[in-house]
């Protein structure tokens, strides 16, 4: 049988090479992988003719009349080598009889540190030091920043990736603050759990760590920004959909907001992972946002290191294996117990 990769990068090609070449994976023994470079959607499903699995990423389309496709060419299983699946149209996968999985954790440190790498560039203001030194300029002046010690972050979402961050808080000296619908006794030696509408005033800090679903949708929006401390600073490390651009874009402006820190941006799939650097980019908000000095923004690389790739391979060859051998898999999204409109209404904690 094929597994078609598709957007496929040369690191996804030499990490799954390698996992797959020194496994002991059953499907080594029949399994021929074949990469695309570019995502799958609409304009490119045909090419997964042949093949009985497809593995996809996080801007990989799998809307309805994607999956339909894939199951008229043969496609009987998705493997997406990542967490979220808010890109995948879940209903529709469970009707054709699709078996999904994805990998639902794979090196929270990985994350949560990048997190901490956004939160001090953009309150140390190291991102401009380092321009202005390139140029000979070593003027002190628009780079003051905050001691972390003895201020208050804010975690929304305390999952894997929630708690390896406040581990690291911790270590800062920071006051730390939790949302989650779902709160769990893990969290609670570092800190206390609030209602969102009670930790945002309190907050220097809030760092998103939820998936996105209808609930989570713009959790940052008009309303909640309004709720948060003059000159508290945001960091998303998750899912662009989590953010309404253009409520930050007016926060930043009135000067409401004190910073922001993307790694993912709610309009990525068109731009992120490919080189445009010769393009003119339509994306009026995403140039807006680049326009200020107390933006960063990055291009969804918070998971990428080493470890994480090495663990996405693992985790995406051992779904594929209990495909195969046609066993219970513990990463599977569809034909488990419970209806899917109940497990639709329980959050995925990443």
């Amino acid at each position: 049988m094929k597994l078609a990769i598709f957007g496929s990068k040369q690191y996804d090609k030499r990490f799954i090479s390698a996992v797959f070449a020194s496994s002991e994976f059953e499907s080594k023994k029949s399994v021929e992988l074949v990469f695309h470079d570019f995502p799958l959607s609409t304009d490119t499903v045909a090419l997964a003719q042949g093949a009985e699995a497809v593995c996809v990423f996080v801007n990989d389309n799998l809307s309805a009349p994607v999956l339909e496709a894939l199951h008229g060419v043969g496609v009987r299983a998705i493997l997406l080598r990542c967490a979220g699946y808010n890109n995948l149209d879940l209903e529709t996968a469970e009707r054709l009889g699709f078996f999904v999985a994805n990998v639902p954790a794979y090196s929270p440190e990985a994350v949560a540190e990048f997190a901490i790498a956004l939160i001090q560039t953009l309150n140390r203001n190291t991102h401009r030091a380092y321009n202005r030194v390139r140029e000979g300029n070593f003027n002190l002046d628009g780079l003051l920043g905050k001691t972390l010690r003895g201020k208050t972050v804010g975690i929304v979402g305390v999952g894997k990736i929630g708690l390896a961050l406040a581990r690291i808080l911790q270590g800062f000296g920071c006051r730390l603050l939790a949302f989650d619908p779902f709160p769990t006794d893990a969290f609670k030696q570092y800190g206390e759990y609030l209602a969102l509408d009670d930790l945002l005033p309190q907050c220097d800090f809030v760092s998103l760590h939820c998936p996105l679903m209808d609930s989570t949708r713009h959790i940052i929006n008009e309303h909640s920004l309004l709720k948060m401390k003059k000159g508290a600073m945001i960091v998303n490390t998750s899912r662009g959909g989590l953010i309404h651009t253009k409520s930050v874009i007016a926060a930043l402006k009135n000067r409401h907001l004190g910073g922001l820190a993307l790694d993912v941006y709610e309009a990525e799939a068109a731009l992120f992972y490919q080189d445009h650097s010769d393009d003119i980019i339509q994306d009026d908000e995403l140039m807006r946002l680049l326009t200020f000095p107390n933006v960063l923004v990055s291009g969804h690389q918070a998971f990428f290191t080493e470890e994480a790739l090495t663990e996405i391979s693992e985790c995406t060859l051992r779904n594929l294996d209990d495909f195969l051998q046609k066993v219970p898999c513990k990463n599977s999204l569809v034909n488990k117990e419970k209806p899917l409109a109940k497990r639709a209404s329980i959050p995925v904690r990443i």
